[in-house]
């Protein structure tokens, strides 16, 4: 961990950004609690998030399951896929991640197989950090945590490593939610789990993390979106997969050039872009990067990483994919859902074409009161789903195997109001603990010749918006300031009252936690006087002061989170 980011952990614990998790028993890797002011800024994160995908985008939200049965891992590819690699030391057993063990020597080494890795350790000479000894053999580990669904060990459940699946298995019920019509967008935020091999880096690679997911569900044939006109002229510093070099260029330009592969992902790319900025990330410290062909998922159409400029080098804090249809076909081949669109001809069409037939007569003696939902499976399946004779159908979760007295495939003509079409999936996925450690970084501001620190939080995230203060808790000056205090808290902008210490202390307590505004009542503001039923209000980054009338207070404030300069006042 470098100085700066061992200086910023340390504030953090310190002023209840975050605590190290169970702390008075040693700690546990990767897990950490929010304190008090932590919870506020990562709720504004999240609502910021919430702002743009709901409000202005007019997505719908959910809140899914953590522990999900062992078939959904099995059809999301997570409980064949879902592994990194991992090293023991031969010496002292300490386990690594054995592509982080040669990422100084070799870029992206986690396309690397076991043997290439194992290989890399004897050419660069790596050992184990912890003691020197020689690493083992590199073999995979699964990063899910397992558990059980209700007692003994009948049915296998594990944690869940994102949110995204909760709303692919709720397809079908959101689906009929949004009237059957397209493109549907759907976010959830919440806990995933991933049992992290061994987690460094503080808040960037965690055991229990929050994930702000976004799934927009569209037509496949149609990767368009409304309001592209809107952003297409503005620019984003990308790193193409094809030069690997940085490079500017509008959004517009983006997608002529093929650079991004549809107008839907490149508007959510520069989305993103909006929100990380919008809750201060600092745009010359923030870089989208193309996923590299051997690091591309084989479904994905397309795959872009927000990198940040962080003390731990350049880290990704938002992933946005085009995932293709791979998610929704898979759960529909393991459910034996239908999980299409109905997508509406302007004018019906005569089609010739080969459908499976359900044989009802031989359904009902063989499945008696599950003939039903055996036929609808059957007649849901196509032509190419017959395979030597036999046609495999899953009904509530069983597969069952069919031959030629079950079913038949036959030749008709039909008319046709559509056509069924899978949707495919857009998903800005974000990262929601480290935009919440990238927003502190990029707001920690540290003067070593006068030992102070300022966190230039953007007023939308700091978890105080106002401190108050009386010059002295005495002579009618702490009533007045705390009704100002009331007045502003009540409007729901989180204020703080402090009235011990210097007004320098005060204000160095504030600045420290990233507070934009901090107003004092002092005798002017109770005395006869021209300053009578006036306050000073300081601005933390200009450290400009100004008299405010305490009738404006409350407008004032709000001006100022709604964007008014603090010069313009």
């Amino acid at each position: 961990m470098s100085d700066n980011a061992a200086e910023l952990m340390a504030l953090c614990k310190r002023r209840g950004f975050i605590y190290p998790s169970f702390e008075i028993y040693g700690g546990v890797a990767g897990m950490y609690d929010y304190g008090p002011l932590g919870c506020i800024l990562k709720n504004n994160i999240v609502e910021a998030w919430r702002h743009i995908y709901k409000g202005r985008e007019g997505f719908i939200e959910i809140d899914s399951e953590t522990v999900n049965p062992r078939d959904v891992f099995k059809a999301s590819g997570h409980l064949d896929n879902f592994s990194d690699l991992i090293t023991y030391c031969t010496k002292c057993q300490a386990p690594f991640r054995a592509d982080h063990m040669v990422k100084e020597f070799i870029d992206n080494p986690d396309v690397l197989s076991p043997k290439e890795l194992e290989e890399a350790f004897v050419k660069y000479g790596v050992k184990c950090p912890e003691c020197g000894g020689e690493l083992g053999p590199v073999d995979e580990f699964n990063l899910m945590f397992k558990t059980y669904i209700g007692p003994g060990s009948a049915r296998i459940g594990y944690m869940r490593p994102e949110t995204a699946q909760g709303i692919f298995v709720n397809y079908t019920n959101l689906y009929r939610y949004n009237r059957e019509r397209l493109p549907l967008g759907v976010l959830q935020t919440g806990r995933s789990y991933r049992n992290e091999i061994a987690p460094r880096q503080g808040m960037i690679r965690m055991r229990e993390f929050n994930q702000m997911e976004v799934e927009l569900f569209v037509d496949p044939e149609d990767k368009d979106w409304a309001r592209f006109k809107d952003i297409e002229n503005e620019s984003l510093d990308l790193i193409p997969n094809t030069t690997l070099q940085l490079t500017t260029m509008t959004v517009k330009e983006a997608v002529e050039k093929g650079v991004i592969a549809n107008r839907v992902l490149a508007y959510f790319v520069y989305t993103t872009k909006q929100l990380l900025t919008t809750l201060g990330i600092d745009p010359k410290r923030l870089r989208f990067r193309e996923h590299e062909k051997d690091e591309m998922a084989h479904y994905a159409a397309d795959c872009w990483d927000a990198e940040v400029l962080l003390s731990y080098g350049w880290t990704e804090i938002v992933g946005i994919a085009d995932r293709g249809s791979w998610d929704l076909s898979r759960h529909a081949q393991f459910s034996g859902q239908d999980m299409t669109h109905f997508k509406k001809y302007d004018v019906p069409k005569e089609v010739e074409m080969d459908k499976v037939k359900a044989k009802n007569k031989a359904l009902g003696p063989r499945f008696k009161g599950k003939a039903k939902d055996v036929a609808a499976a059957i007649e849901s399946s196509k032509p190419e789903d017959v395979k030597d004779g036999k046609l495999v159908v899953i009904v509530d979760g069983e597969s069952i195997e069919l031959d030629s007295e079950s079913f038949e495939v036959v030749h008709v003509k039909e008319k046709i109001a559509g056509d069924r079409v899978i949707p495919h999936v857009i998903e800005p996925s974000h990262g929601l603990d480290r935009i919440f450690y990238s927003v502190l970084e990029h707001a920690y501001d540290h003067d070593d010749k006068e030992d102070y620190t300022v966190l230039h939080l953007a007023p939308v995230v700091a978890p105080i918006k106002v401190g108050v203060f009386p010059l002295m808790e005495k002579d009618g000056l702490d009533d007045v300031a705390k009704q100002i205090y009331d007045d502003i808290h009540r409007s729901n902008a989180e204020a703080y009252y402090d009235g011990s210490g210097t007004i320098g202390k005060r204000y160095a307590r504030m600045d420290e936690i990233g507070t934009p505004w901090c107003i004092t009542v002092d005798y002017e503001t109770v005395e006869d006087g021209p300053n009578r039923g006036t306050v000073t209000i300081r601005d933390r980054d200009s450290k400009e002061q100004k008299r405010i009338k305490i009738d404006d207070v409350k407008n004032i404030i709000d001006r100022l989170l709604s964007g008014s300069d603090f010069a313009t006042i």
